[in-house]
């Protein structure tokens, strides 16, 4: 069987996405957690229900809105002004943006049920120390909260490698730009070519496995070094 060439392009694009995604998503993400986590009131349990809104919406209506607000006539397509282009989507941009909107609920849940495992009287005494609320967030409550931020980070990528509906309808198919492996894998079925599928799907299915257990065995090893 002989592989398609441009499946080399699209392990390096999926992997590139994941990886920005991955970075921008925690990057955002983790202070809203950690807000999250610390606040109260019911305004508290309305962000959390806005922010968790692209994991429960359909992709076709997330990939619809996303489209209204990259293309020409919104926002994305102002920005894309700036150096001559008519939209953000259809480009790598744009579903690095879209990723992180996706990603974004997977991030906030996993970091803040991390943030909330810690202790409230070790904030308090970074806060009797004279600890800015800045400081307190990332040198008592990162460290302490590793596992859940750890899953935040994995379940971020693996989505982002896994996700198809929202990329296809925001990025299309364009080889070497916008072709991540899910379309190709899904390129390679329309196609009928099945050897290919096979490899794709079975590769997939192998870095998902590994991501959980690499998940798992993080996780039991933080936990074993926090224990006293």
């Amino acid at each position: 069987m002989v592989m398609d060439p441009g499946i080399g392009v699209a392990i390096w694009l999926t992997v590139k996405l994941a990886t920005v995604t991955t970075v921008l998503a925690m990057a955002i993400g983790a202070p809203i957690a950690w807000r999250l986590a610390r606040g109260r009131g019911f305004w508290r349990d309305v962000m959390a229900s806005v922010l968790s809104l692209p994991m429960v919406l359909p992709p076709t209506v997330l990939g619809f809105y996303m489209l209204l607000l990259l293309g020409p006539r919104g926002p994305g397509g102002a920005v894309a002004g700036l150096w001559g282009a008519r939209t953000l989507a259809f480009s790598f941009g744009g579903l690095v943006f879209a990723s992180v909107v996706a990603s974004l609920p997977f991030v906030i849940q996993s970091a803040r049920a991390g943030f909330e495992s810690v202790d409230p009287r070790l904030i308090e005494a970074a806060w009797t120390l004279r600890a800015t609320p800045l400081r307190a967030f990332v040198t008592v409550g990162v460290p302490l909260a590793a596992p859940g931020l750890a899953a935040a980070a994995v379940l971020a990528f693996a989505h982002t490698v896994g996700e198809f509906g929202l990329i296809l309808m925001i990025g299309g198919d364009l080889p070497g730009r916008t072709r991540v492996l899910s379309i190709a894998l899904y390129d390679a079925v329309e196609s009928d070519r099945w050897g290919e599928a096979h490899w794709i799907a079975g590769g997939l299915v192998a870095f998902s496995f590994l991501a959980v257990l690499g998940l798992t065995v993080t996780q039991r090893l933080m936990s074993r070094s926090r224990a006293p």
